[in-house]
């Protein structure tokens, strides 16, 4: 494998803008073999999708694991511009094609709490890719199952289990002494109003036991927690395991 080595005596930068305290040097790329102090990153290795061969026609999760089939991609914006592939967002919805057969905890047989043909909204790094049957699939467990989402509208979701949907209070536009905020400047606010919460986690002999908190609530919640999502109004919307809320505000 060729390597690129740059001499200080040998790159033009003549057509180059100077800055402050770099000066202009007459320079040239050469292309030569890799040497002892050269390296090439063998584990550095950009994974894509595993491929099931076509001979297979059921792909079965086991366990609490579920099969998602993934939505595409949104490939134009709301005014129907195209989206080049790096500006795509990755996808974090999708429908349960197939689900295990639940989990056993403590002397009780746990089922999977979503069905075939139930669209969900996961975690945004949850799961394993998979290409089956021509199209992009997800396993993941249940636990990464942020909640149910039949509409377009983040508003509309069902959290499952711990999980908490919060309406992101707005960020504020000016400081105390009145100066306006730019978007760049301005803190992301860690408060915000429940929409809805989850049935609850799941105790040592797997009953729910139900989350401290009630939809209309105020609460203050860790700041770089669970996963954020816009409304089609544009408002903010958050979904984190209620473990992640610190306190209720009245």
């Amino acid at each position: 494998m060729a390597a690129t080595h740059l001499t200080a005596s040998s790159i033009t930068t003549g057509n180059l803008p100077s800055f402050e305290g770099l000066r202009p040097s007459m320079a040239r790329i050469t292309s030569v073999a890799p040497g002892p102090n050269l390296r090439s990153f063998h584990g550095l290795v950009v994974k894509a999708a595993t491929t099931i061969a076509p001979k297979y026609t059921t792909l079965k999760p086991l366990g609490d694991r579920v099969l998602v089939k993934i939505k595409t991609a949104e490939e134009k914006t709301g005014s129907g511009i195209l989206l080049p592939t790096s500006a795509q967002t990755r996808p974090q919805g999708g429908e349960v094609v197939a689900v295990g057969e639940g989990r056993t905890i403590g002397k009780n047989k746990v089922d999977i709490s979503v069905k075939t043909g139930t669209k969900i909204v996961y975690s945004k790094y949850a799961g394993t890719e998979v290409e089956f049957n021509g199209s992009n699939h997800l396993i993941l467990k249940e636990d990464d199952i942020v909640g149910i989402l039949e509409t377009d509208d983040v508003e509309d979701m069902k959290p499952l289990n711990d999980r908490v949907l919060i309406k992101v209070a707005v960020a504020e536009e000016k400081t105390a002494g009145g100066l306006l905020l730019t978007e760049a400047t301005k803190e992301k606010p860690s408060i915000g109003t429940v929409v809805a919460v989850g049935s609850g986690p799941l105790d040592e002999e797997g009953n729910r036991k139900p989350l401290p908190i009630n939809p209309g609530n105020t609460l203050l919640y860790s700041k770089y927690a669970g996963n954020d999502f816009k409304g089609t109004d544009g408002s903010e919307y958050i979904a984190l395991r209620a473990s992640d809320v610190m306190a209720v505000l009245s």
